[in-house]
């Protein structure tokens, strides 16, 4: 990287992860012919299909060890699954070595996309929300008003509680001010991502 670019923040956070550190410790003899049977076979993983046979043969046909054969594949993946889960129009395709750019940017970053997308964890969303302010006269607590919520999820599940008005404020206070310090966050220019 440009000494313009080492300034600017990584698209890996503040701190480069423990694998991609290691792997760049142990590409320092590692021919471009292995480093592309492993990206391939990397790039495989990441799309969902079974790559052991492939790391097997790689393993037993090179000279590295296969503990650092294992750093540099795990650096590998930690990199590129970090890479695509950032829109390309944010990240500069000369920042990255040409190997590495071409699965980010080539033509099969829409598959890596789609598979890296059902892997991860997803809650249910929300679908319907609802709210109305109740007061009840039928009962001991009475003229005592309170907010009815029916909450409705993409998996079906239905949830309906009643809530204190007191609290509901209180929950639309500290809604906001969490809005408002995410506000703040944003305005910071080290939290930026350059284009």
């Amino acid at each position: 990287m440009s000494s313009s670019h080492a300034k600017d923040p990584s698209f890996l956070g503040g701190r480069i992860p423990p694998e991609i550190e290691s792997m760049s410790r142990n590409l320092k003899d590692v021919d471009h012919e292995l480093f592309r049977k492993l990206l391939k076979a990397v790039v495989s993983a990441l799309e969902g299909k079974d790559c052991r046979e492939v790391m097997r043969s790689v393993a037993e046909g090179s000279v590295i060890p296969q503990e650092r054969l294992s750093h540099i594949i795990a650096g590998m993946h930690r990199l590129l699954s970090e890479a695509i889960r950032i829109p390309p129009s944010s990240l500069k395709q000369e920042d990255f070595i040409t190997d590495f750019s071409s699965v980010v940017f080539g033509s099969r970053r829409a598959a890596l996309e789609a598979a890296s997308s059902q892997k991860d964890p997803h809650l249910p969303t929300l679908e319907e929300f609802k709210w109305r302010v109740d007061v009840s006269i039928s009962t001991r607590v009475l003229a005592h008003p309170a907010v009815l919520t029916s909450v409705h999820l993409m998996n079906g599940c239905c949830f309906l509680f009643q809530v204190p008005v007191s609290k509901f404020q209180e929950l639309r206070y500290n809604v906001a001010l969490i809005l408002k310090e995410m506000n703040d966050l944003e305005k910071r220019s080290i939290l930026k991502i350059q284009d």
